[in-house]
């Protein structure tokens, strides 16, 4: 199993009053976890609200590119159904060139309600975009001629693709288990926020093998799996940043992990977080013994968010470094 990095750039008043700046600590990040051998680091496109402060993922990861050598770099998720196709196959393929083909991309349909009401789009039109959106920027990256959907346009062949061929990797958020079938049957890699919506690793396990049992035959494709990670001298100041966190999921009306805490309030605490198996924190040894149980389940890339609740970026970033060198170690024995 491979240990990334990854950051949903949640944001608090120390942040929005200047007193730290989100986006370098970010860049520091993606410089310790490169150093420690972590396998890539993505980043969450959001827009609006707190909850996530990187509304351009493309600039972020070129920037991050800059400071890092050997990290792979990744969206979870472009947002399809807020952009058009051909600004998603441009500006992604623009980045895999910056990149030197280190470009990861995971995409996705949106799910926060503000957010599709700062576009006036409408959640209920938001699969058939998806799908729509994803066809067209596969098909410019094959080199066909695609067109905007702005009455009167031309069809076009876009003049910069990815060094990756025939495109970078691609993966597909899931949150909406039904969703999975589809998905399997498709041939598509899948990326999982299991604490939003699932009860304890076992059930992830299940959720793994189902959906690795309806893909087509001879096709592998890769989960992933988002986890919050803490690995240090101090679980007790991280478990306070990661109650800061869940609270902020709660305020900016995440439905998934809303409808979670409606079934049973307990899930709005830490205690039962890190019951479920889906946060991890304590020593590098310890953290990285209970990752073993994600690889045992079928994740093929465990994606750790270090830097969750306004926790100090030297806390996130020596997090980062110490769980790096535990893995490497292990992964040598």
């Amino acid at each position: 199993m491979k240990l990334s990095a990854f950051s949903v750039l949640d944001s608090y008043a120390e942040f929005e009053n200047g007193e730290r700046d989100r986006f370098a600590e970010l860049l520091s990040l993606g410089e310790s976890a490169d150093a420690a051998g972590l396998h890539a680091l993505w980043v969450a496109e959001h827009h609006f609200h707190g909850g996530g402060v990187c509304p351009s993922p493309p600039v972020l990861l070129s920037a991050l590119g800059q400071r890092t050598r050997r990290l792979r770099l990744g969206a979870l998720v472009a947002v399809l159904p807020f952009h058009s196709a051909i600004d998603i196959a441009e500006q992604y393929a623009l980045v895999d060139r910056l990149l030197g083909g280190r470009l990861n991309l995971g995409v996705g349909s949106g799910y926060i309600p503000l957010e599709f009401e700062g576009f006036g789009i409408d959640p209920a039109e938001k699969r058939e975009r998806f799908d729509r959106t994803l066809a067209n920027v596969l098909a410019a990256w094959r080199g066909e001629e695609v067109r905007a959907e702005t009455p009167g346009a031309s069809a076009v062949r876009i003049n910069v693709r990815p060094v990756q061929s025939p495109h970078p990797p691609l993966w597909v958020a899931v949150q909406r288990r039904e969703a999975l079938p589809f998905l399997a049957k498709a041939g598509r890699s899948i990326a999982l926020i299991p604490y939003a919506t699932l009860d304890s690793i076992a059930e992830l396990s299940a959720l793994i093998q189902g959906y690795r049992e309806q893909l087509p035959p001879g096709i592998r494709c890769e989960v992933a799996a988002a986890v919050h990670l803490y690995a240090g001298p101090d679980p007790a100041e991280a478990r306070r940043h990661l109650q800061r966190y869940l609270d902020s999921r709660l305020a900016t009306q995440s439905p998934n992990y809303e409808a979670k805490v409606r079934r049973d309030p307990r899930h709005a605490s830490v205690s039962s977080v890190e019951e479920s198996g889906f946060a991890v924190l304590g020593t590098p040894a310890e953290v990285a013994e209970h990752l073993d149980r994600f690889a045992r389940a079928g994740v093929d890339e465990l994606l750790g968010i270090f830097d969750f609740g306004g926790l100090p970026a030297s806390s996130a970033n020596a997090s980062v470094r110490a769980l790096g060198v535990e893995w490497a170690q292990r992964a040598g024995r």
